[in-house]
């Protein structure tokens, strides 16, 4: 093979306003996504990367802070002879990588020293496998968390979305999620997470036992939106990686919502117009381009790897229809609520069965499950119904026989959907834990 000579092209930094700077020289070489770098005036370089263009000029947003950056600095920007553009971001993950903590550039985060990169660079910004290869959903998968087991059973490669209010549970629910999931690998993306719960999470929440067959990309919200919105990208290509291998791949997402704020930081400041909410349009075109990339992927010789994929969404206010909750809950195959009131009433953790809904259960249940499944939620929908009026005494005992089975019953089943989070279960314990708890009395 002929040697291929690299050229050094620079350009220089023409305006920098809030977020983004513009850079002018380097036009003919680059296009939105390629990456450059700038020179500070103190001498460090920053890299920054394309994100659109303003006649010839680049507009660019960097990866780190500012600082030192101004009128005239230095843009440098490599391509190979004979080709225009730099390419895309890459990452070349490992088998190492497990029990690692990274950051969206693939670089350790955990003080272990260097982390090995893989023969195979695979770009950061990729399509979903296309929709007439790729696999159909796995057989179910065990999440070992009895209430999801039970009312929003999982197959292999479905993507659901966690939906829930601030100090809800959601960090702990990964967690269990992380150490109890029957997959290969578990890869954790935490996007906009404060500094100070990271190493709490991987101590306490994730344990050395998690951590140990996962990868951690975080990017803390003192980060730039760059860096933040890269955190979601780093994460699903590490899974991907992974799923290529033809494993199970859990993928966990904390959250969405931050990820689409980094997006909204990086669209207002090249300009765009801000529409619902203040998000501008490319957050819910950016959305599907990134969810979709989870699920089955393409099916080789029969034989296929799967990212199951769990996705946060951090409602404001509670609100379950704001902008964000309504794109993710379109996309998803299926949605798990959270609810301050349960978590508040000491049953953990806070799932809202009722409001839950997996859209694969018809595919992965048994009969009888789906029959107990049925009952469960029918019991549970009328005390609902009827609770306050039994807290009050306004009910009379004997006036109705569905309110009196469910009066005694849904008790008994939310006792059996209360789950330490250090204890893990099994899909037959859920059902049989489920089947003691409605037994007639």
């Amino acid at each position: 093979m002929a040697h291929v000579s690299a050229a050094v092209a620079h350009g220089r930094v023409s305006s920098v306003q809030g977020l983004s700077v513009e850079v002018v020289g380097l036009g003919a070489l680059l296009s939105v996504g390629d990456r450059i770098a700038l020179a500070s005036r103190d001498g460090r370089e920053v890299t920054a990367e394309v994100l659109g263009f303003r006649g010839t000029a680049a507009r660019a947003m960097a990866f780190s802070a500012l600082d030192g950056i101004g009128p005239g600095s230095t843009a440098r920007a490599a391509a190979r002879v004979g080709q225009s553009g730099t390419g895309g971001a890459t990452l070349a993950p490992n088998d190492t990588w497990l029990g690692r903590v990274i950051d969206p550039l693939g670089m350790p985060l955990d003080g272990r020293g260097a982390l090995p990169r893989g023969d195979r660079p695979l770009p950061v910004r990729a399509g979903p496998p296309d929709a007439t290869t790729r696999a159909r959903l796995g057989e179910r998968l065990d999440l070992g968390v009895t209430a999801l087991n039970l009312f929003t059973t999982c197959r292999s490669g479905q993507r659901l979305g966690l939906f829930a209010g601030s100090g809800v549970g959601k960090s702990t629910l990964l967690s269990m999620l992380a150490r109890h999931t029957a997959c290969d690998v578990a890869v954790l993306a935490l996007v906009g997470e404060r500094g100070r719960e990271v190493r709490e999470f991987l101590e306490d929440d994730l344990g050395s036992e998690g951590l140990a067959r996962s990868v951690v990309v975080t990017a803390t919200s003192d980060s730039p939106p760059l860096l933040r919105r890269e955190a979601a990208y780093a994460a699903m290509t590490v899974a991907e990686y992974f799923r290529d291998q033809g494993k199970s791949v859990l993928l966990l997402m904390d959250s969405v919502t931050r990820f689409c704020l980094a997006l909204r930081e990086i669209g207002l400041s090249v300009g765009e117009p801000p529409a619902t909410r203040g998000y501008p349009p490319s957050v819910f075109a950016e959305l599907p381009r990134l969810l979709e990339r989870a699920g089955p992927g393409p099916e080789v010789n029969g034989v296929a790897g799967q990212i199951t994929a769990l996705f946060t969404v951090l409602v404001e206010g509670d609100d379950h229809n704001e902008p964000i909750a309504d794109a993710v809950r379109g996309i998803l195959d299926g949605h798990v609520v959270l609810d301050r009131r349960i978590g508040e009433a000491g049953r953990y953790p806070a799932i809202d069965v009722l409001r839950s809904l997996s859209r694969s259960v018809p595919g992965c249940l048994r009969p009888p499950e789906r029959e107990a499944v049925r009952r469960a939620r029918s019991i549970l929908s009328t005390y609902a119904e009827v609770a306050d009026l039994v807290r009050l005494g306004a009910y009379k005992a004997g006036a109705d026989p569905a309110i009196d089975e469910a009066v005694v019953l849904a008790p008994r089943i939310e006792r059996a959907l209360n789950q330490d989070k250090a204890r893990p279960t099994t899909i037959e314990d859920s059902f049989a834990a489920l089947a003691v708890a409605m037994e007639a009395s």
